[in-house]
């Protein structure tokens, strides 16, 4: 097989409810301008769409030249494309006093005098907590149900794995949590004197947490409305990478929608008297593309040309919605 059986237009045709796509790959193989072309095409389509960056380090308003930090702001030229690259910050403050009020009370329940700022520092000292910060901010962006289309600029694939899977790890966290809070109210009460019921407002939260983490599981496995679109530069290693990585997101059970190829020398550009160097591209660019062919087979969406300029701004693009949705 050397050629796309399913575009990426039919696959949307095919999939009329999609709501929520997202973009990875690789760094520096064009996920960012990918997932600006598909805000773009649904625009057009006449949805009201949000492209959002779950990525740390934001690209969007270099890709737009336009600031969309910590807001969303019309793209484009068109009133119903909106970018907005999330700001973790408000969100980490907001869960650094949830579990201080959470520890302060548990630290009550066990009639223990320590403070809970020490443990509040530790915990949100891990290194996952800003990935957790931004999930978070994902799901409520999701929950709000605020526009009628989803694109979503991940992290380089190792990041978006572990963003995407948090609704499953989460799920078996709090199913422990419970049991283990479960427990130790039963206990509690067994030793007590009084029968008064008590609030509870840490098995509260927990039996919040797991309703929330139920519900973004579910939109997050409904190959009906949710897909993963990888893109791939036709270079050994992002094409390595994808491979190791789709297997992966099956395993949390996220629908993949395909695979995106992009910066693709156009031959018939390429003189035979060109620079040994472009010859040479050129020969190493026909073999990385039978290896995805082999690979990926049917699940190739759309081949992109490397453009003679920087994909960046309104105009190109525009230029390249013809080419990723041809």
């Amino acid at each position: 097989m050397d050629q796309i059986t399913i575009s990426m237009t039919k696959y949307m045709n095919d999939h009329p409810n999609l709501k929520y796509i997202f973009f990875g790959g690789k760094g520096g193989v064009g996920k960012t301008v990918m997932a600006g072309t598909a805000a773009l095409w649904s625009a057009k389509q006449g949805k009201r769409t949000l492209l959002a960056s779950t990525n740390p380090v934001h690209s969007l308003s270099n890709l737009f030249e336009k600031d969309v930090f910590g807001k969303a702001a019309v793209v484009c030229d068109d009133d119903r494309c909106f970018a907005f690259e999330i700001d973790t910050k408000d969100t980490i403050e907001r869960s650094k006093q949830e579990i201080r009020e959470k520890i302060n009370w548990f630290l009550r329940f066990a009639d223990l005098t320590t403070k809970a700022d020490d443990f509040v520092e530790s915990a949100t000292m891990n290194p996952a907590f800003e990935e957790s910060a931004m999930f978070e901010n994902m799901t409520d962006i999701m929950f709000e149900d605020k526009y009628d289309f989803y694109v979503f600029d991940t992290a380089p694939t190792a990041n978006a794995r572990r963003l995407l899977g948090m609704s499953k790890v989460y799920s078996l966290w709090v199913e422990k949590m419970l049991k283990s809070r479960e427990e130790a109210k039963s206990l509690r009460e067994m030793l007590s004197f009084s029968k008064k019921n008590e609030a509870d407002p840490l098995m509260d939260y927990l039996i919040g947490f797991k309703d929330r983490m139920a519900k973004a599981q579910s939109l997050l496995t409904n190959d009906q409305l949710t897909a993963f679109f990888f893109a791939t530069l036709p270079e050994s290693l992002p094409i390595a990478v994808i491979t190791r990585f789709i297997n992966w997101f099956y395993e949390f059970g996220i629908p993949v929608g395909g695979v995106v190829v992009n910066g693709i020398i156009q031959k018939d550009q390429v003189s035979k008297d060109a620079s040994e160097f472009v010859l040479n591209r050129v020969k190493m660019q026909d073999e990385h593309m039978e290896e995805i062919w082999q690979i990926f087979g049917d699940r190739v969406r759309a081949v992109i040309p490397l453009f003679e300029t920087e994909v960046k701004g309104n105009k190109m693009i525009n230029r390249m919605v013809d080419h990723l949705f041809a």
